[in-house]
């Protein structure tokens, strides 16, 4: 096994630690032993960006946008013709 120190942690983190130890009747030690073990267990969810954005315009109703029509593609450049 291990040892790790961690130097320079606010009181309020470590008060905060202690309740939540206390709630779920175990050391503060043990506390941080299932914390990083969730931590580093848990798979990371990937980064959907367009979910984010409309969870946060849900809360005024979304957004609609108006389209503009679309225009017949064109032909493309030919580089071997003159």
């Amino acid at each position: 096994m291990a040892n790790i120190t961690i130097r320079n942690l606010d009181d309020a983190v470590k008060h905060g630690l202690r309740i939540r130890a206390a709630r779920h009747g175990r050391s503060m030690e043990d506390e941080v032993r299932h914390i990083l073990r969730d931590a580093v267990d848990s798979p990371a969810k990937p980064l959907d960006l367009s979910a984010r954005i409309r969870a946060r315009v849900a809360e005024f109703g979304g957004v609609e946008l108006d389209l503009p029509p679309r225009d017949a593609m064109r032909e493309p450049p030919a580089f071997d013709r003159a």
